[in-house]
């Protein structure tokens, strides 16, 4: 969810004081890091807490002046003339800035769209990047990362503590940094380097596959919401058939996508929804059908509860990871389809099984678990967390009359993947496809004469067993091969003395002949 508290403040985590950071998983490793700020390393503490008398807000004097210098040093000694912006964050219902915020963030005339323009992987020029980072040492209420690939970071931290990663030693802006009368320092790695909630995870991009799914999840909930996190403020909108392209063509760069099913009722209901005490969106529909959402706590239910009078339908979604999880969640990736975007949505479910569904292949043999079998007669199987499924057909060569003939619940079974569907995140398996095909070993009996009993009488002929086993196989004798004395005598249960005649590999087919047996009548027990 957006301006969600664990996303503030894992921008703007405690600064270290003692001994130097230890460089993030995953992180873009630079060679040289300072860390730069207007703190004389002789004013520390045996502990490294500083105890001198500079404040620890901005100057909006000489000394931020000092600071923007410094980045501008480093850039031109690095061959830097361009920042891009990543994770842009803007302040919302939480501010944690020793400074209060200002009208829009900071980043007022700086973009010439306007605020869309401070998103994630847009890049600027030096010059505006360092009115980012004016913005941020005065605690505005904008904070994003500034990098240039992997070759050039510039991260603002709590109490004016900047960082500055390059691939180039930058001597020269070192001594500028000197005579700008701040303290660089050589450390490790940036505290502020990014690093992924969950290393392990695979984050979906809205990609082909996430479209088709929506619309194959739009026609079967009619409609459902799409929330839109940008700069973690959230926007919401209604999908049907008719708008999900248009939705689509307007969603901002790099956002957050999540799917939610209907979530709004009537007022009174979602009214009577808010917790005693928390924090919560409230998301409501007006008469002219805007959708709108703002976080709150319960200082301030009241105060939301009266703008909903005029409303037609609102909702509740808690802002607590797990109370709340929508259908599923993505990131949009840029327009060359690649997804860049670092940050992560919360996996749900669905996204879970997504990221497990793009590790099978079809052919691939998996191991798993009987869970289940349908009424209808479908098996299903839990491989590694998902549940696969196995028609009737794909269980055995052989005829079955219910699955349980073949496999039983909590059994152990290895099959075969037939087929990943990514849109109804549906994988079809094979038994039968691990198993030897007696079928062409039937096929070289063609000529041979068996008895075996009837089993399945119909208008066109009758079913023989040809195989002395109970899930032996059938063949058919079709009415114009049997002679007329056993036609109308034939009952279930009867041997039947046949010749097959052929075997049809291609449609699994067998068909016997009881003229070409050289025998008539039935006999009352089977030998085949």
């Amino acid at each position: 969810m957006g301006c969600s508290p664990k996303m503030l403040t894992s921008a703007w985590a405690a600064e270290p004081t003692l001994g130097t950071p230890s460089a993030h998983p995953g992180s873009s490793v630079r060679p040289f890091v300072y860390r730069i700020t207007k703190y004389d390393p002789a004013d520390r503490d045996e502990r490294g807490h500083y105890t001198g008398a500079e404040d620890t807000v901005s100057d909006h004097g000489p000394v931020e002046e000092a600071y923007l210098a410094a980045i501008a040093a480093f850039a031109e000694a690095a061959g830097i003339d361009r920042l891009e912006i990543r994770e842009p964050q803007i302040g919302g219902f939480v501010h944690f800035g020793l400074e209060p915020q200002v009208d829009g963030y900071g980043l007022t005339g700086l973009f010439p769209a306007g605020p869309a323009g401070f998103h994630d992987g847009a890049l600027v020029p030096i010059g505006v990047g360092l009115e980012l980072v004016r913005a941020m040492l005065r605690d505005n209420g904008a904070w994003c990362r500034l990098e240039a690939g992997g070759a050039f970071t510039v991260h603002v931290g709590w109490d004016q503590y900047l960082y500055i990663g390059s691939k180039l030693p930058c001597e020269p802006a070192l001594a500028r940094t000197r005579t700008l009368g701040l303290f660089p320092e050589r450390v490790d790695a940036s505290p502020y380097d990014f690093a992924p909630d969950d290393p392990a995870y695979v984050q979906r991009p809205a990609d082909a596959d996430f479209w088709a799914r929506l619309h194959w999840t739009v026609s079967t909930h009619r409609a459902v919401f799409l929330e839109e996190v940008a700069v973690n403020a959230s926007r919401w909108h209604r999908l049907t058939r008719d708008t999900i392209e248009t939705v689509r063509s307007k969603l901002a760069p790099r956002s957050q996508l999540a799917v939610w099913p209907d979530l709004l009722t009537d007022v009174d209901t979602a009214v009577a929804a808010l917790p005693d005490e928390g924090l919560v969106e409230i998301v409501w529909e007006d008469e002219d059908g805007q959708i709108t959402s703002t976080v709150v706590d319960e200082t301030q239910f009241e105060a939301v509860t009266s703008q909903l009078a005029t409303a037609r339908a609102a909702g509740v979604v808690s802002m607590y990871a797990g109370e709340d999880l929508p259908l599923l969640t993505a990131v949009l990736p840029d327009s060359d389809g690649v997804l860049r975007a670092r940050w992560q949505t919360e996996p749900t479910p669905s996204d879970r099984d997504w990221a497990f569904l793009k590790t099978l292949r079809r052919g691939q043999l998996v191991t798993g678990t009987v869970t289940s079998i349908a009424s209808f007669g479908v098996t299903f199987v839990d491989i590694g967390g998902f549940t696969a499924m196995i028609n009737i057909p794909e269980l055995s060569w052989r005829p079955l009359n219910h699955p349980s003939d073949v496999v039983n619940v909590g059994q152990e079974v290895t099959a075969e993947v037939l087929g990943v569907d990514m849109v109804r995140e549906r994988v079809p398996l094979s038994l039968r496809a691990v198993q030897e095909d007696p079928w062409p070993q039937v096929a070289q009996r063609i000529g041979e004469v068996v008895i075996g009993p009837v089993t399945k009488i119909v208008p066109f002929g009758v079913f023989v067993r040809i195989e002395d086993r109970e899930d032996g196989f059938q063949g058919l004798v079709h009415t114009s091969e049997l002679d007329e004395s056993t036609r109308d005598v034939a009952e279930v249960g009867d041997a039947l003395t046949v010749k097959i005649i052929d075997v049809d590999l291609a449609r699994r087919r067998i068909a016997l002949s009881h003229v070409q047996a050289g025998t008539s009548g039935t006999q009352s027990q089977p030998r085949a």
